[in-house]
C-alpha cells in the first residue's frame, strides 16, 4: 500500500524507515517495503518504471540479487543481522547480478546515489524504524 493510499484510508499501518544510526540518525529512506515472503523477494521492484529517492525496499532473507528487467540503476546495501553494513554496490545498472554475500542477513535497495549522498559506508550501522501514518 503506497504512503498515499494509507493517508486516503486513514489507516495506522507502521511506515517503515531506513535509519543510518551511525551517521547521526541519517534517513536514507522515509518508506521502506519489506518483502519478507518469496513472492515479494521475486518481485522485488520489478514493474516499476523509477524508485523515489525517498523510497527503499528490503529483502530478507537475501544474500544476492539481480536487477533483470528492471528499467533503473539502484544502490544495493548488504545487511548483517545486527544491521551492519556489509558491502554496497552503487547504481547497480539493470541486467546484472549483484556479487553474493554469504553472512547478510538482507538487502536493502535503494535510489541509485542514495547511499553516496547519506555517506553510508561499509560498517555503518542500518536500523529500521516503525511510524505509524495517520
Amino acid at each position: 500500500m503506497s504512503e498515499k493510499d494509507k493517508l486516503e484510508n486513514n489507516t495506522d499501518e507502521p511506515a517503515l524507515l531506513a535509519v543510518n544510526v551511525s551517521k547521526e540518525k541519517t534517513v536514507l529512506a522515509q518508506r521502506v517495503e519489506w518483502a519478507g515472503t518469496s513472492a515479494g523477494r521475486r518481485h522485488g521492484l520489478l514493474g516499476r518504471s523509477e524508485l523515489d529517492p525517498e523510497e527503499g525496499m528490503y529483502l530478507a532473507p537475501c544474500q544476492w540479487i539481480h536487477t533483470f528487467w528492471m528499467k533503473f540503476p539502484i544502490d544495493v546495501l548488504f545487511l548483517a543481522k545486527n544491521g551492519r553494513v556489509m558491502a554496497i554496490h552503487h547504481s547497480l545498472r539493470p541486467f546484472r547480478l549483484s556479487r553474493p554475500v554469504l553472512r547478510a542477513q538482507g538487502v536493502l535497495e535503494l535510489a541509485a546515489g542514495r547511499a553516496r549522498a547519506t555517506n553510508t559506508e561499509i560498517g555503518d550501522i542500518v536500523e529500521f524504524w516503525e511510524e505509524r501514518v495517520r
